[in-house]
């Protein structure tokens, strides 16, 4: 029932690596481990929610096959993902005089993964990274492709860095225990795949929503597979995003607007995503690129998913000022990833700042069952 799938960067700077996906594969970590980064200490990062849940057992299968344990734990949220807990975490492994040969595991979800990387890519100008994702949103998006970093008053993963994993180790069982919430934001990341690059995904996720909110173990290792070969795909033609990469921001520009906009309070990144998808598809109706059947077809799979697809309280215009921080903006210009049928996308940097506006403001009627 495992699965694996191989990342080869083309770079001089990042060796090829394994995701492996399936039930059971903590229990193998040490093993793997040994392999890709051989040394006397690793170094374990993860979060007040994780590490209650699986510390204990990393630690021991790492401690079987001969490392020293050197462990650093977060306070769990988005809001911790910041410079004063990098250099704590920092402040942990400096002090237990770990090598430059010291992997730096990443134990926890998305938070933990992007700021364990960001550690991994500082410390001592870069050692090795292993993702060892807990939650379905991390496993699928951010343990793949080596984007690391934190977070900035002025917005979201403002500062950070390209840094591969020698490793990604997604034991699926460890979502058994996640919140349904965390779940369902994990999918919103699945659908969006679908939207950009496979239709057969979108209408998989469909056609399997209670199997994979029950966490049936055959349907979530084959939607993790399918994901992170997409993603997987995408990262070898463009490790820097400097081209087609962007395609997998799909509500994201929208999306970390509205967390910023909302201080990232009462909502999830998977929700946010879920509603920058929908204002996506809804402004490339306006230009003429997507037509309205699409869009229902998206709200009608987010909300049978229960994410929000309206967001009443939401201020269109601080949104749209917000966007403008975003990592993509070009010579002043917002780069926008907009779908033009389910299975394909495309970048667009000229669309009038009014239809985008309007595009925002559609997410604050109250017209749908699922509100943020």
């Amino acid at each position: 029932m495992n699965s694996v799938v191989s990342v080869n960067i083309p770079s001089p700077a990042a060796a090829p690596y394994n995701i492996r996906i399936g039930p059971g594969l903590l229990d193998q970590l040490g093993a793997l481990v040994r392999e890709v980064a051989p040394a006397p200490t690793c170094a374990i990062i993860s979060d007040t929610n994780v590490a209650p849940l699986y510390l204990d057992k990393v630690s021991a299968t790492l401690s079987r096959v001969g490392y020293r344990t050197i462990t650093h734990v977060l306070p769990a949220g988005e809001a911790h993902k910041t410079f004063v807990n990098v250099g704590a975490a920092l402040d942990t492994l400096l002090n237990a005089r770990v090598e430059r040969a010291t992997p730096v595991i990443a134990l926890g979800g998305g938070v933990v993964g992007d700021l364990a990387g960001y550690v991994a890519a500082s410390l001592l100008r870069g050692v090795p990274f292993i993702q060892v994702p807990t939650t379905l949103l991390s496993a699928v998006d951010a343990s793949v492709g080596g984007k690391v970093g934190v977070d900035h008053a002025a917005g979201k993963n403002l500062i950070g860095a390209f840094h591969q994993p020698k490793l990604v180790l997604t034991d699926i069982a460890t979502f058994a225990t996640l919140p349904p919430r965390e779940l369902r934001c994990g999918l919103a990341e699945c659908v969006k795949h679908g939207i950009i690059r496979d239709a057969d995904l979108f209408a998989f996720i469909a056609a399997n929503v209670a199997k994979i909110t029950a966490c049936d173990h055959a349907t979530m290792t084959e939607l993790v597979t399918r994901n992170v070969t997409i993603k997987a795909r995408i990262v070898e033609e463009d490790p820097f995003e400097r081209g087609v990469r962007a395609l997998l921001n799909l509500g994201h520009t929208f999306g970390h607007a509205i967390e910023n906009v909302l201080e990232y309070s009462g909502i999830q990144h998977g929700e946010a995503v879920a509603l920058g998808t929908v204002a996506a598809a809804r402004l490339a109706v306006a230009i003429n690129l997507f037509t309205d059947t699409d869009v229902r077809k998206i709200v009608d799979l987010f909300e049978l998913i229960g994410l929000p697809t309206s967001c009443p309280q939401l201020d269109p215009a601080k949104t749209f000022s917000a966007m403008g921080t975003d990592k993509k903006v070009r010579a002043g210009k917002l780069r926008l990833v907009l779908p033009t049928k389910i299975g394909d996308a495309v970048i667009k940097s000229d669309v009038d700042a009014t239809l985008i506006q309007q595009a925002i403001a559609s997410l604050t009627t109250a017209a749908s069952a699922r509100l943020c």
